[in-house]
């Protein structure tokens, strides 16, 4: 009576557990949830359907894998020590085997089983194990699936379908006595190659070139392809069951043979432990930070540029969505990057919400009301707004430029750029990068080494990308970490670190006094250029940008004043003594004459001439100067005719007439209706106010504490209304049916009765109902009071109270005393 029954099935193992060790179990596979199992017997059915059970050997490491993989082919159920000679060896091995790594997998084996067992891919008692029958099949060796361990099939499997007469052979063969029994036959044969000493005497009498075969496929695969003449060395193994046909053409190296060679492992390296990630180089944690922050402010300087270039109204969007290759390297070139990191900014501005779509008839990209707000944030708050946009963001950059799998391209700000584990791979590289010392930079290739330690089998992708996704993940997230200031000089910043640990706040006080102060001066000089020695003030780098071009960047500015540069800041509605006021009030030297002339010629020319809608018209006080624009050879495609001495009509558009006239060397205004000269203003363009994407989730979310506690609640009651016993009707007293998995039946006046009586006495009792939308459950409630045609009674299988219409109620059973009927 004190021994525990051994369970006999996943449902009795997982009914065994305590409700910490269910919640474990779902938070560990979140999609169990979806819906909530009603009892522990569909929560058992669902964790060992196929797609679950994929979901939860990708989440594993290594080790347990390969302790999933070591169970797969052992015997069903396998005792522990069983597993663990898998892992380890039989010792046997002439001290091939390292007794460190026997000792390591020895002492890691109980942590992966223990891992394996929460997430209900292992049940049963140690001298029982069982791995769940889909990760068996998954698993488990096959013609079309070779097992990961690269074992083959068992002797009893390969020779299922072998005549008596052949088994009879082979045994003959083999040294063995011959028997009429296929069972007896096969296990004669299975226990030949499972002997240490008899299996060493078969093997000194094969030829050389016999054992060179096996030594190919002892490995795996275990399969060979034979011709229908085989040479000697073949014929040697296959007349002695050591290979055993598939196929015409196919043989296979039986399991318990490959053990044999193997020295009784699964594997030909255990990897009980992770890879230790090394340093690559030590550095200075300052100037790490220094370069981390230096790489900041250009990632800054980078978007805010690229909301510039995009303020009047950005690209156009393909039809199938994203940036045409034209357009990213137009915009690779404005930025002047490669366009592989013009995708990049891109797609981070993109995330960030900085940069959307306009919704109009001719849809193109423009920079979003949140980026005005962005860019009135400080340069430290500007920095984590981004940085907390690429940690969970899905979408990838890296991916541009290739194809998808059916071949099309995949563009920048396109449809098919998101992959849902990029978030997990930024986090885990960066949390490597975090249990360094301050100022390590790790070795790329031990980092990688570790990603796939933890998650050997997350790599494939639907896109069908091949199994190197996870590493492509973490190389790009390398590059893009150091393009966004995350990292410094291949490690990780202080700031980048706060960020992780304790959040925006702090990663922007800590960034702060490593960025560059904004400078309100410039220095002019004669050659009509300026050159600021830093970054500059908001306004100051807005207005300059208008009324002069950048000509070179780096760690200082230089800006080239043109005619068309200072005709642009005129056509903004400044004023010639607006800009020599400028000037004066932000250059530590003095303005030079030969820019002050400048201003002045352009000023004078500006707006003398005026173009308006006639189309369009060109109306000047000075005839001479339209005689000019009328005898120049370059206006005749513009089609201008006088209709006044001070007026010239053309047929193009205004906008066109204008550009035109520009290019002919004047410099024309655009005038309104009323004739005021038309200000133009830069970056007008806004899109509609945006979200920003939403990244693609890994599956089902991780649910909280509070939605595991009341999931466990649910099912736990649900599964006390599944099991629990019921007492059989008394021999001419009510009649009611109460057998497994039906609703009880009962007239209206025997329900009445029984749950009044099981009001008045407290006692809980099963019912069958069907709710409102036709939906027939079974549960176990406690009647408080009845009344009006209703039933208010705690329902145990939902764990709370609910009201039951009584016409509603198929029929009531009383439930047995002590658990019996």
């Amino acid at each position: 009576m004190g021994t525990t029954t051994p369970p006999r099935t996943l449902a009795e193992a997982l009914r065994a557990r305590g409700d910490e060790s269910l919640a474990g179990l779902l938070r560990a596979r979140p999609d169990l949830l979806n819906p909530v199992p009603n009892d522990i017997t569909q929560l058992a059915t669902r964790a060992g359907t196929r797609a679950s059970v994929v979901r939860a050997l990708e989440h594993l490491d290594r080790f347990a894998l390969q302790t999933a993989e070591a169970l797969a082919v052992a015997p069903d159920p396998a005792p522990y020590g069983i597993l663990l000679s898998l892992l380890t060896g039989d010792g046997l091995d002439d001290g091939e085997q390292r007794d460190d790594v026997g000792a390591a997998v020895t002492a890691a084996l109980p942590g992966a089983l223990a891992t394996l067992r929460e997430q209900a891919l292992v049940w049963g008692e140690d001298e029982r194990l069982r791995l769940v029958r889909t990760a068996r099949e998954l698993l488990a060796p096959s013609p079309q699936h070779p097992s990961p361990t690269g074992l083959g099939p068992t002797v009893a499997e390969a020779t299922a379908g072998m005549s008596p007469g052949r088994l009879q052979e082979i045994l003959t063969t083999a040294g063995l006595h011959a028997t009429h029994d296929p069972v007896s036959a096969v296990a004669a044969l299975s226990a030949l190659f499972t002997d240490r000493t008899r299996m060493a005497e078969l093997l000194d009498t094969a030829p050389v070139e016999a054992l060179s075969v096996l030594d190919r496929l002892v490995w795996g695969p275990p399969y060979g392809e034979v011709t229908p003449n085989p040479t000697p060395p073949v014929k040697w193994l296959r007349d002695r069951g050591l290979l055993l046909p598939v196929s015409t053409r196919t043989v296979v190296l039986p399991r318990e043979a490959a053990l044999h060679l193997r020295a009784g492992r699964a594997h030909r390296v255990p990897e009980p432990a992770p890879p230790v990630v090394t340093a690559a180089a030590e550095r200075d944690p300052q100037a790490v930070d220094r370069a981390a922050a230096g790489q900041a402010f250009t990632a800054l300087s980078t978007v805010e540029e690229l909301l510039k270039l995009w303020n009047g109204g950005g690209p156009a969007i393909l039809r199938a969505g994203g940036l045409s290759v034209r357009e990213l390297k137009r915009t690779a070139t404005a930025l002047d990057v490669t366009e592989p990191i013009a995708a990049f900014w891109v797609e981070l501005a993109y995330a960030a919400g900085l940069l959307a779509t306009d919704g109009e008839s001719d849809e193109r990209y423009a920079p979003t009301p949140a980026s005005d707000e962005w860019l009135d944030l400080s340069a430290q708050h500007r920095w984590t707004h981004l940085a907390t946009a690429w940690l969970p963001a899905t979408r990838v950059p890296g991916l541009v430029g290739g194809q998808d799998a059916k071949g099309r391209a995949l563009s920048a700000l396109g449809p098919e750029l998101d992959r849902s584990a990029a978030p997990d791979v930024r986090r885990r590289v960066l949390a490597l990068f975090a249990e360094l010392p301050p100022g390590t930079a790790p070795d790329p290739e031990t980092l990688l080494r570790r990603l796939r330690w933890e998650r050997p089998l997350r790599g494939s992708s639907p896109s069908g990308e091949g199994t190197d996704l996870r590493s492509r993940l973490a190389l790009w997230t390398l590059n893009e970490a150091e393009l966004l200031g995350i990292t410094g000089r291949g490690a990780l910043s202080s700031q980048a670190r706060a960020l992780l640990e304790e959040g925006e706040e702090t990663a922007a006080a800590f960034l702060a006094p490593l960025l560059p102060e904004p400078l309100d001066h410039v220095l002019l000089q004669a050659d009509l250029t300026a050159v600021a020695p830093g970054p500059l003030e908001r306004p100051l780098a807005e207005t300059l940008s208008v009324l002069a071009d950048v000509e070179s960047k780096g760690g200082a500015t230089v800006y080239r004043f043109t005619p068309g540069s200072v005709r642009r800041a005129l056509d903004a509605g400044q004023a010639a003594a607006d800009l020599h006021a400028f000037l004066a009030a932000h250059s530590r030297t003095p303005v030079p004459q030969p820019l002050s002339y400048l201003i002045d010629d352009v000023a004078r020319r500006h707006g003398h001439l005026r173009i308006g809608a006639a189309s369009a018209y060109v109306r000047c006080d000075d005839e001479a100067v339209l005689n000019e624009i009328l005898a120049d050879r370059r206006s005749t495609g513009l089609r201008l005719r006088r209709l006044a001495p001070t007026v010239l009509a053309s047929q193009a558009d205004p906008g066109s007439l204008l550009e035109a006239l520009r290019e002919m060397g004047y410099a024309p205004a655009a005038e309104s209706a009323e004739g005021d000269v038309l200000i133009t203003r830069a970056g007008a363009r806004r899109t509609p106010p945006r979200t920003p994407p939403t990244p693609v989730p890994e599956g089902p979310p991780v649910p909280d504490d509070t939605l595991l506690g009341a999931a466990v609640r649910a099912i736990r009651a649900g599964d006390t209304a599944a099991t629990v016993i019921r007492k059989e009707p008394a021999e001419g007293g009510p009649s009611s049916t109460t057998s497994s998995g039906s609703l009880p039946r009962t007239t209206s006046a025997e329900t009445l009765a029984t749950v009044q009586a099981a009001a008045m006495t407290g006692t809980a009792v099963w019912i069958g109902y069907v709710n409102a939308e036709g939906a027939a459950s079974q549960r176990v409630i406690a009647p408080v009071r009845v009344e009006g045609g209703f039933v208010t009674a705690y329902d145990h299988t939902a764990d709370e109270v609910r009201t039951f219409a009584l016409h509603r109620i198929t029929g009531v059973a009383e439930l047995a005393e002590d658990g019996k009927g």
